[in-house]
């Protein structure tokens, strides 16, 4: 009875929205249905509070019937919930009011996945897409009064393995999932758990509503006349409305412009002039100002029928494809530009935890680490709207695919197609006025599967094409015309170069490959933290302990291959030895391990950098983590930094230095490379030490910076240093300033850094406090490489990290703890340490 009062109180508080008796046409109006329901196996009387949106597993854990899965191997004994049905119901009050509305339909943004939805003990729909909004008219099995909503989750891989036992589809991925609209990754992949998720992962509600709504609001965007833009708002509407009306807000809030359409055959069209327009800009080519369409549609007395808001960004933004002449790349605003970013993957294994204070960190630490891009990768779901919002105010340019990923589809069969056709319309509606959204793309490395006909590992050529050129490939047109659509990746020119991870090749051969690199990347493990919220203190004796073992995936996708892990910790171990020294340690084999990652990673994309345009995009493998694991992320799974993500804020600097050196010529070509809109004048200096910090050569000069360029500015000849010194005896500093300030530095050398024979470092700190916020300024009498701090079980964000530090050039890093700590407190958790404490003395 309570529920039944709380959602009386809801309907009828906007029950003055229906307009008196309902016989004059009234505004839309939206019941959420979400919050508290219920949840029990099929078949059980036992039912257990549930939250709606959320999901199964994270129901059950609530109710404190499943144990963390993240816990250990837990994952193994959570298979059995992917096994069952399972029942989610609740009550809902209906005024006579909403009863009274000529259309009453039941929205679900997001049913996961093989769901029957009944109303008052009456069947209602089957779905089997968690990507589509289901809609269902239900007015006429609405009740005035109290209403019982129940929908039954059957599991998914009964269904799987039938249509597989019909007839097999090649993978890499679970046998047989390719089937079902469902969140690929979600059946285990090689970084994350198989946890086959169910339940009601979208917002649910009633849609009541006269006459007529809105389909559809489609923003297109003429710039070919300079000092202003011209938008045309085509508005689509269901039902027989007459007219829209159309205003566009400036971003200080100033109204541009309103326009009223009238619709003919359910469409109506406005044109709005934006004098001196603010352009918007990827992150790190100026600002991102978002103007406010709003749309009304009306009746014949003006009245509202319904309205939407949308914020866009004035801008052009194109993926230009590969040809013989150039490679890939991104033009914003007519100005070509070197995408900096990492992959995207679902950022909880358990979608419905994230929230967008977590979203809006992950996604200011991408700019923060000097990121313009993100790639939203095909193997996961349509990711949050509160995530686009937040690369819109950022800057970061996503490039998108749908969601199909490392297997091939059932492209040959209609019904399928036409669910996909419904799949990409919705989420093309609902995303395409996103100023950042550069490219859409139809599919990730399906092309691997392409051939001229289907055979036991392959698809045909035919069906590919149907589905990822003809059928997607037909909707982004249609519904996104003014953003590039591609049919896959690396279909469209751009590059997945995974021969250091699974070829075992050394991170030299980076320098072979050239493009818009969109996929390439080396796992580390997680920082010791971390492990710690997954492991007993027994299982941190070693990386090859079963636990920790557990946590890599890599050579195992899902839970069905029983692989131990080692394969993947071995690929690690290697090349930690190939080019550092054995670590002396659990705890230092982990920060070892980062080093390793960034080290590599960093080889790559300065060497992309350095040659631009020849290549134009460096998008590492992979950005953010599903659970905490081994991986080839660069930020954890709760948000933690690695080596390799404080590293890319140096190597994604804006204006970098680096040194491509050559051994055998005892050489060292110096560039300056620089992503800004102006070209500038820098001062570079350049110093020649041994390891042990002594003095060997050194000097500088004036550069000239052009803007998106890279220029060699200088070869320094240092063979006759070598011959005397040796070369694993010569370290080469460099530093760049701009305007007076230091905005990038870099350390060269002519060998692997095993080979150098370190000096304690003698790494000394001194911290310095105010308003609650740290100082920490390292110094070091000797060459102290890769040096790091932390706080003792306190997280803290640093300015930089995996720093070097030299005599007489001391590094100052500011430290934000994550809880408030006094002076005391800060310097008796500060640990510092450097390459020369990972190893045994």
């Amino acid at each position: 009875m309570k529920l039944a009062m709380r959602w009386c109180g809801l309907v009828l508080a906007a029950g003055v929205w229906f307009g008196g008796s309902g016989t004059a046409a009234a505004k839309l109006v939206q019941v959420d249905l979400g919050g508290a329901w219920q949840v029990a196996e099929a078949g059980s009387a036992e039912f257990i509070p549930a939250t709606v949106p959320g999901c199964i597993h994270t129901d059950l854990m609530a109710a404190h019937k499943l144990p963390d899965p993240f816990w250990r191997d837990n994952e193994a004994s959570s298979q059995w919930v992917s096994d069952k049905a399972w029942v989610y119901r609740r009550s809902f009050f209906a005024a006579p009011a909403l009863l009274a509305r000529e259309h009453v339909l039941l929205r679900c943004e997001g049913l996961d996945t093989l769901a029957t939805l009944k109303l008052n003990g009456a069947e209602l729909a089957r779905t089997d897409n968690m990507f589509r909004t289901w809609e269902f008219d239900v007015k006429k099995l609405l009740k005035s009064g109290s209403n019982e909503i129940e929908i039954t989750f059957e599991p998914v891989l009964p269904f799987i393995r039938a249509q597989e036992k019909r007839r097999k589809l090649p993978t890499w991925a679970y046998p047989g999932a390719a089937y079902l609209r469902k969140e690929p990754c979600n059946f285990g992949w090689d970084w994350g758990p198989t946890l086959i998720t169910c339940g009601i992962w979208k917002n649910i509600g009633l849609v009541a509503f006269d006459t007529a709504r809105l389909d559809g609001v489609l923003v297109l965007q003429d710039h070919k006349q300079p000092g202003q833009v011209g938008l045309e708002i085509q508005v689509t509407a269901e039902g027989d409305a007459p007219a829209a009306q159309v205003q566009v807000v400036a971003p200080h809030g100033e109204i541009l412009g309103t326009e009223k359409a009238a619709f003919s055959k359910g469409k109506a069209s406005a044109k709005v002039m934006v004098a001196k327009p603010q352009l918007w800009w990827p992150a790190g080519m100026g600002k991102q100002p978002l103007y406010t369409v709003k749309t009304t549609l009306l009746t014949a007395d003006n009245k509202t029928l319904d309205s939407s808001t949308q914020r866009i960004g004035l801008r052009t933004l194109q993926a230009v494809q590969q040809t013989k002449d150039t490679t890939m790349h991104f033009v914003a605003n007519g100005v070509p530009f070197f995408a900096k970013g990492g992959n995207w993957i679902p950022a909880d294994q358990f979608a419905t935890r994230l929230t967008k204070e977590r979203l809006r960190r992950y996604m200011e630490d991408a700019v923060a680490a000097n990121m313009n891009s993100l790639r939203f990768w095909g193997g996961g779901y349509y990711e949050e709207d509160e995530l686009f919002d937040l690369c819109d105010e950022l800057g970061l340019c996503i490039w998108l695919d749908f969601k199909f990923s490392c297997t091939t589809y059932p492209a040959f069969d209609d019904q399928f197609l036409a669910n996909v056709t419904a799949e990409a319309r919705d989420n093309l509606k609902r995303l395409r006025h996103h100023p950042s959204i550069a490219v859409w793309c139809g599919n990730n490395e399906i092309m691997f599967f392409r051939d001229k006909t289907w055979s036991d590992k392959k698809m045909s050529e035919d069906d590919y094409y149907k589905l990822f050129r003809d059928t997607l490939g037909n909707q982004a047109r249609e519904l996104a015309p003014q953003t590039d659509f591609v049919t896959g990746s690396p279909d469209c020119g751009d590059v997945h170069f995974w021969e250091v991870w699974h070829g075992g090749k050394p991170f030299e051969v980076y320098r072979n490959i050239h493009g818009f690199v969109s996929e390439f990347g080396f796992q580390s493990f997680p920082e010791p933290k971390t492990v710690a919220t997954f492991s007993e203190p027994a299982d941190r004796n070693s990386v090859y302990s079963r636990i920790m073992m557990w946590r890599m995936r890599s050579n195992r996708m899902y839970m069905d291959v029983k692989e131990d892990g080692k394969i993947g910790t071995d690929k690690i171990m290697k090349l930690v030895k190939q080019y550092f020294r054995d670590p002396k340690d659990f705890e230092s084999t982990l920060w070892l391990s980062q080093i390793t990652q960034g080290y590599g990673i960093k080889y790559g994309a300065e060497g992309w950098r350095r040659e631009m345009p020849k290549s134009m995009g460096c998008v590492y493998w992979q950005y953010n983590d599903t659970w905490p694991c081994s991986s080839w992320s660069s930020m954890d799974y709760f948000g933690r930094w690695k080596a390799l993500h404080y590293m890319a804020k140096n190597f994604y600097a804006p204006v970098l230095v680096s040194g491509a050196e050559d051994m055998k010529a005892g050489t060292v070509d110096l560039f300056v490379t620089s992503d800004r809109m102006e070209d500038c004048q820098g001062r570079l200096t350049w110093t020649v030490t041994d390891v042990a910090g002594q003095t060997i050569k050194q000097g500088a000069l004036d550069v000239a910076v052009p803007a998106h360029k890279s220029l060699k500015v200088e070869t320094l000849k240092l063979a006759d240093e070598i011959q005397k010194h040796g070369k694993n005896n010569v370290l080469v500093w460099l530093k760049l300033e701009v305007g007076g300030a230091a905005v990038s530095d870099n350390l060269v050398t002519f060998v692997y850094p095993r080979e150098f024979n370190l000096a304690d470092p003698q790494l000394a700190a001194t911290v310095a406090e105010a308003h609650g916020a740290f100082t920490v300024t390292l110094a070091a009498e000797h060459p102290a490489l890769w040096a790091w701090l932390e706080l003792d079980g306190v997280d803290a964000r640093c300015s930089g990290n995996f720093v070097h530090v030299t005599k007489g050039a001391p590094v100052t890093l500011s430290v934000q703890p994550a809880q408030p700590l006094s002076k005391a407190a800060f310097q008796k958790a500060l640990r510092v340490r450097s390459l020369f404490d990972t190893y045994a003395h």
